[in-house]
């Protein structure tokens, strides 16, 4: 699982905002998909370019592409993973994402959500939100505050 921090939190939000707002959807596009939106919002890449990289590997969609990856292969796709993967995003990740197939998002939705549609931008921008959410839960959870007693002690 992803690992909590507020750049991905955000970049899910900012994705999860952009396609409620219209931004182009298209799941069978390698640029503008559940995956390819987000890699838009963490890159700053076109959906087209995006989409020419993909092609470039001839791998499939990103769960296929994830299976293929190479970090240190410098073909554009897979530094296009790796930038992803720095910012806290796991392979696994990106096929949960794809396909919209993570347990512990979907065990998270009303119960009449937890069989989402990959291909249905309302879906894609409630499990970018839950993920949001979840990883801001995380990560707010390791956060230890200093006990009040020390605080006096402190400030006297």
């Amino acid at each position: 699982m992803a690992t909590p921090n507020l750049e991905l939190i955000s970049a899910l939000r900012k994705t999860a905002k952009k396609l409620e707002e219209g931004a182009p959807y298209q799941w069978g596009h390698m640029g503008s998909c559940n995956c390819g939106n987000l890699a838009q919002e963490i890159s700053k890449l076109s959906k087209a370019e995006i989409h020419a990289y993909a092609m470039q590997n001839m791998q499939g969609d990103w769960s296929e592409q994830t299976e293929a990856y190479c970090p240190v292969s410098n073909q554009p796709m897979d530094l296009l993973m790796t930038k992803m993967t720095e910012i806290g995003l796991t392979m696994s990740d990106l096929k949960n994402l794809e396909k919209l197939s993570d347990k512990k998002i979907l065990q998270r939705l009303p119960s009449e959500f937890r069989f989402l549609y990959h291909n249905k931008r309302d879906h894609v921008v409630m499990y970018m939100r839950e993920w949001a959410t979840m990883l801001e839960e995380e990560l707010l959870a390791d956060i230890v505050l200093p006990k009040i007693e020390n605080m006096v002690a402190v400030l006297d």
